[in-house]
């Protein structure tokens, strides 16, 4: 269950959140069309709080919604401070952030380009998303029956809300099967990412992902580790890989604002490398975790002190 905060932002003003309701015919509840985010605000070593790259963040809102052809009535300077301003408000030292832009009641059907375009910020204490212990032990991931969605079918640059009807019934595919988490491949059978997640592997001490221009979500937390791994002097390639390099990788691990940097010792039954932790995930963590929580001075730019 989700704990409770205070208030909620809503169309730039606070209302108490049992009393942030929306109409059933809410265009976006029907169709699904919408874009949201998923921030991190943390506690720092010193006591001060920050949000994690709340400028890409808002800039990626910005963009889905574009994509979505869907216009925000606020500024991505607004909106920024609207994030931050409802941590405060809430007297949140570390939280999750969900800003959402969905289209308003009004027109049924399909079209309804004249129903406003609302925006709201929410904001919640979460733990570790894939489960207490995922961090350090690691989880089982399934391959999924479901193929991430074709690039020419859905925009997979956008976070848009209906897209992720297509991840929710692979993640619901593996939990109901007892795994922790769904591995989805693209309409080539190659591997694109997990259910929520971007997707690394390690082979001989060597980093490889699928490409941007491959039909995942440009995520914010990959871009990261991928600068933190330059830092390390960690070599990171890009390129399409099939489900058999999986199998096969001495480390594979997830990354994401909710997952964070989560290692996958299981995939499909087969034990990948140790079938524990890997040195490459450990040292991208360590290093990832001083940095949003600890008291490491590197990448500065990233945080936005609150």
């Amino acid at each position: 269950m989700v704990k409770k905060a205070e208030k909620i932002w809503l169309d730039g003003e606070f209302v108490n959140w049992d009393a942030a309701n929306v109409h059933v015919l809410t265009h976006t509840l029907h169709y699904g069309l919408g874009a949201f985010e998923g921030i991190r605000c943390y506690e720092r070593a010193d006591g001060r709080s920050q949000v994690f790259r709340l400028r890409e963040h808002v800039r990626r809102l910005f963009e889905s919604a574009r994509l979505a052809l869907m216009k925000i009535p606020f500024t991505e300077e607004e909106v920024r401070e609207a994030c931050k301003e409802t941590l405060r408000v809430n007297g949140q030292r570390g939280a999750y952030l969900r800003p959402l832009a969905f289209v308003g009641d009004g027109a049924m059907g399909l079209n309804a380009i004249d129903n406003p375009t609302r925006l709201a910020i929410v904001t919640w204490e979460w733990g570790t998303y894939l489960g207490e212990g995922a961090l350090e032990r690691g989880i089982h991931a399934k391959v999924s029956s479901f193929t991430r969605n074709h690039p020419n079918s859905l925009l997979s640059k956008g976070k848009i809300v209906g897209h992720y009807v297509n991840s929710i019934l692979a993640k619901r595919e593996a939990v109901l099967a007892g795994y922790d988490e769904a591995i989805m491949l693209d309409h080539q059978g190659l591997v694109s990412e997990a259910s929520g997640e971007n997707i690394f592997i390690v082979r001989d001490g060597v980093v490889k992902t699928p490409p941007y221009s491959s039909s995942i979500l440009g995520g914010i937390t990959r871009d990261s580790l991928i600068q933190i791994m330059g830092r390390l002097g960690i070599p990171v390639t890009y390129g399409s890989f099939a489900r058999d390099e999986l199998y096969l990788a001495d480390e594979v691990f997830f990354c994401g604002t909710a997952a964070e940097v989560t290692p996958v010792c299981q995939i499909d039954n087969r034990v990948i490398g140790a079938g524990s932790r890997g040195d490459v995930t450990r040292r991208v963590q360590d290093f990832y975790f001083d940095v949003v929580r600890g008291s490491s001075d590197a990448f500065g730019e990233w945080l936005d002190w609150v």
